[in-house]
């Protein structure tokens, strides 16, 4: 076996292990497969900015679009996502996460610093990361892969929502789609999807905080 094909060996063994980690929920999934990740970039003696990490041409710009798209994004899901879903399964999604949040300011900050630790800087190296970044190297960069890649790595992040029921595991793919394509808009940097799905994390925390939980508009 060539040295190539041995990497594609090891490129199928990772993705294999980090899925089945995302779908039995192995402890803090996020966490076990960022130590993957570490370990990935030592075997392989690459550095961190291979998964997207980089400096943009305007952080402004990309700081703006991030703020805009995430804002965009949650209109989107309540008034045309999760409405629909509701009506197709007679339920609505399972906020059972964020139970006495309204109201609760002390909460509300502490949800808000974790969702920008784990869910932003840690699902998004994870998901459009580490493994868009393996799933290019086993399907290439051409227009299949793309579509592969970023297909199977939203498809992942939503079955890693399992908690939040159907609905929340339909609305979460079709964040990650979103997601995936604005990583793509800004030439694959990591930072505009950091910062988006922060952003989406906090305004929806901020909302039910206020109001409580908002099933859809309709």
């Amino acid at each position: 076996m060539d040295t190539k094909s041995i990497w594609k060996l090891v490129t199928v063994v990772e993705l294999v292990a980090a899925a089945v980690v995302i779908l039995l929920g192995l402890f803090l999934p996020t966490l076990v497969i960022l130590a993957m990740l570490a370990v990935s970039l030592l075997v392989r003696r690459e550095p961190i900015a291979v998964v997207g990490f980089k400096r943009p041409g305007s952080w402004p710009a990309l700081i703006g679009f991030a703020f805009l798209g995430a804002v965009g994004l949650q209109a989107f899901d309540v008034s045309v996502i999760m409405p629909i879903m509701n009506h197709l399964t007679g339920t609505t999604i399972d906020y059972i996460g964020f139970a006495g949040l309204k109201g609760n300011l002390g909460q509300l900050l502490m949800l808000i610093a974790l969702s920008w630790m784990l869910a932003a800087i840690g699902e998004e190296t994870v998901y459009r990361g580490y493994l868009q970044k393996l799933l290019t190297d086993l399907f290439g960069s051409g227009p299949s892969g793309v579509w592969l890649t970023i297909g199977l790595s939203s498809l992942l992040f939503g079955l890693a929502h399992t908690q939040q029921g159907l609905i929340g595991v339909v609305v979460t793919t079709v964040d990650a789609l979103f997601f995936s394509w604005l990583k793509r808009k800004f030439d694959g940097n990591l930072w505009v999807t950091i910062l988006a799905h922060g952003f989406y994390n906090s305004v929806g925390m901020i909302i039910f905080y206020l109001v409580g939980p908002i099933y859809g508009l309709w």
